[in-house]
């Protein structure tokens, strides 16, 4: 599917900007931060400002179309993947990885909460990426 037909799927009306930043989010898996979609776009449209990356990627937050991160207490990152994963932080090298989800929080759909509606469930991993582990063993020998 083309990213104009992706984000009109979520009711999100494309735009030169909102195309390239939706663009950025699909072909580099790696959960970016404004900054670094900032940086990756800036020299491809001169006339795109933080302020805009910042104001779409929360329009899409809100259609759906991706997701927030908070697993960083530095930066806010973002996902276009929005099917069911967890996120695991490496402590060392700060990469974000996708994780498989625990099956429990399909679960939590299901279940009688009382009227609460859960609409976002966040699971996040935090601890040492084998890439690092593997260098801090090479390193202590």
């Amino acid at each position: 599917m083309r990213t104009y037909d992706y984000l009109l799927n979520y009711d999100i009306k494309p735009s030169v900007q909102r195309i390239a930043i939706m663009d950025y989010l699909l072909e580099h898996r790696t959960h970016p931060s404004i900054d670094e979609i900032y940086m990756a776009l800036c020299d491809e449209i001169p006339t795109l400002s933080k302020t805009t990356v910042y104001n779409t990627l929360k329009l899409f937050v809100e259609h759906g179309a991706a997701q927030m991160l908070t697993i960083d207490e530095r930066n806010v990152n973002y996902d276009a993947d929005i099917q069911l994963h967890a996120h695991f932080l490496c402590k060392k090298c700060n990469r974000i990885y996708d994780f498989p989800a625990n099956r429990e929080e399909e679960k939590v759909h299901s279940m009688n909460l009382n009227g609460f509606d859960v609409e976002e469930i966040h699971q996040y991993y935090k601890g040492i990426c084998p890439s690092c582990a593997s260098q801090m063993k090479k390193e202590e020998n």
